[in-house]
């Protein structure tokens, strides 16, 4: 198989959500899942990456951080193909949906058609850092509500894929999305992840519906404590860090 071919795998599986109803979830609730992206052959291939440290570029702990508990991984470049091809594939069909969000919220949409190009726009405003990750939660481990903000440069969405098995590889570790609405009290939601799907959100803030118009609802993201076994996870964020 070549490369080119196995890249064309990836963007096949992302091209077959049915794009308008993520759409129409994100703008309901500011998450939606998609189909899956990784068999769990794939999955457990990446998963086993985080034993090969000379795939990283850091480790973070994440109770020396306070961020929780639990242990994750940033990538370095070059990318295994599963993360760099997932990576392309999901910006160009996240990139309309972005442009739609800021239009409603009267800012500016300055993403290029190419993530490439994205890339090269973070790398000049100083965030040339890579940001994909790979989180390994062990019994107990769980992760605080947080945003993903790396520098003044960010996409409005990212996608997190699941690699184990939910209920047979570890019970609990559901992904916990929280949104502050206009002028209410805070609105939460739980999602328990297939393997091998990804579930797309909200990075920053998500447009909603008000009486005046469009208003930015912050949102934050974190997962609940597992209860049982482990939980690897690939996370996939659309800009760099400084």
């Amino acid at each position: 198989m070549t490369a080119a071919t196995a890249t064309g795998r990836y963007a096949q599986r992302a091209a077959a959500a049915d794009w308008d109803s993520v759409a129409r979830e994100l703008d309901e609730y500011g998450s939606a899942l998609l189909p899956q992206l990784l068999t769990p052959a794939e999955c457990a291939q990446t998963a086993g990456l985080y034993d090969q440290p000379g795939h990283f570029r850091a480790t973070i702990n994440m109770a020396r951080h306070r961020f929780g508990s639990g242990e994750y991984r940033y990538f370095a470049a070059p990318f295994p193909e599963p993360v760099g091809a997932l990576r392309h594939a999901l910006y160009q069909r996240l990139l309309p949906i972005a442009r739609d969000w800021h239009t409603r919220l009267g800012r500016e949409t300055g993403w290029p058609d190419t993530l490439e190009e994205w890339l090269e726009i973070c790398h000049a405003a100083g965030q040339t850092r890579p940001t994909p990750i790979l989180l390994r939660y062990e019994t107990g481990d769980w992760n605080a509500l947080h945003r993903d903000l790396y520098g003044d440069k960010v996409f409005p969405l990212q996608v997190v894929i699941n690699l184990n098995d939910p209920g047979t590889d570890h019970t609990g570790g559901e992904f916990l999305l929280v949104e502050q609405r206009p002028r209410a009290q805070s609105r939460g939601s739980a999602t328990l992840i297939p393997q091998g799907h990804g579930l797309v959100f909200t990075t920053r803030d998500r447009p909603v519906a008000s009486v005046r118009g469009w208003s930015a609802a912050p949102v934050r993201h974190g997962v609940s404590t597992i209860r049982s076994g482990r939980r690897h996870t690939l996370g996939l964020v659309f800009h760099d860090a400084t």
